[in-house]
């Protein structure tokens, strides 16, 4: 579904992406995790055509991101770390826009829209201003919107961030419902390692531009030989902060990690 060949991106004289090859098939659940300034937003912004990659090949759906990237962007959809559907609009309204952007046929727009409200629960909510909705329906919302024009592949930027755990589970609940009802492939970043633990089918690291490795969770802790996926990470990209790139919320993340080995 997702078919990605020596692809690289340069700005000046620095290779934020470096010479990356993977593949992710049909209806699997793939993890693509790296520290802060891995190159991780940058490939997946050359992925769904936002950004024009120096070279390099990458096929999604058997479309080619250069000569069909009309039909790329049809066969995608993406929900973004940063909250994108609009407060002024209802649930409803957020919906219906984005079916009519996306040409869905009208007379499927209303049954869509009220699958996917039904499936993230929010359809006795339909007719409400997005503004009342809490961070975590919110999520649920652009997870819905994100697939009314039923696209083969999912693209999730970190959609948990921010939300606590009940929600999480809650959004990962829906998002397992869909993979295994409408076979979509998805393709997701998370600083969650129990996250990637749980769902993730195969998982791919990059760091400094670069995939340091890519396999299912078994292979990854065989080949570092650690015992969690976390440990395995911080053992593959090294233990020290980036701090020019790095979260406070990651530094808090890493640094509670680091103080229990000593």
């Amino acid at each position: 579904m997702i078919k990605i060949k020596n692809l690289t991106k340069v700005y000046g004289k620095t290779k934020v992406v470096d010479n990356i090859s993977l593949e992710v098939s049909k209806g699997e659940i793939f993890a693509f995790l790296g520290p802060n300034g891995a190159g991780k937003s940058t490939t997946i912004k050359m992925l769904t055509t936002i950004l024009k990659p120096t070279s390099g090949n990458v096929s999604l759906n058997g479309f080619d991101i250069f000569k069909d990237s009309k039909k790329v962007r049809e066969s995608f959809g993406i929900v973004f770390q940063d909250p994108s559907v609009d407060d002024e609009l209802t649930a409803y309204e957020n919906m219906k826009i984005h079916a009519v952007l996306y040409k869905v046929p009208k007379i499927e727009i209303e049954e869509r829209i009220k699958k996917l409200l039904n499936i993230v629960e929010l359809y006795e909510r339909k007719d409400d201003y997005v503004s009342t909705f809490s961070g975590g329906m919110k999520r649920r919302l652009e997870i819905a919107r994100g697939l009314l024009h039923v696209p083969k592949i999912l693209f999730l930027d970190e959609p948990t961030v921010g939300l606590d755990p009940q929600t999480r589970k809650h959004i990962w609940e829906y998002i397992l419902k869909i993979n295994k009802s409408e076979k979509t492939t998805i393709f997701f970043t998370t600083h969650y390692m129990d996250e990637v633990e749980k769902v993730a089918k195969k998982v791919s690291i990059i760091d400094k531009g670069k995939i340091i490795t890519t396999g299912n969770i078994k292979e990854i802790l065989k080949k570092t030989k650690t015992k969690s996926l976390e440990d395995a990470f911080i053992k593959i990209t090294g233990y020290n902060i980036r701090e020019e790139e790095a979260s406070n919320l990651d530094r808090m993340r890493l640094g509670r990690k680091l103080h229990s080995r000593k």
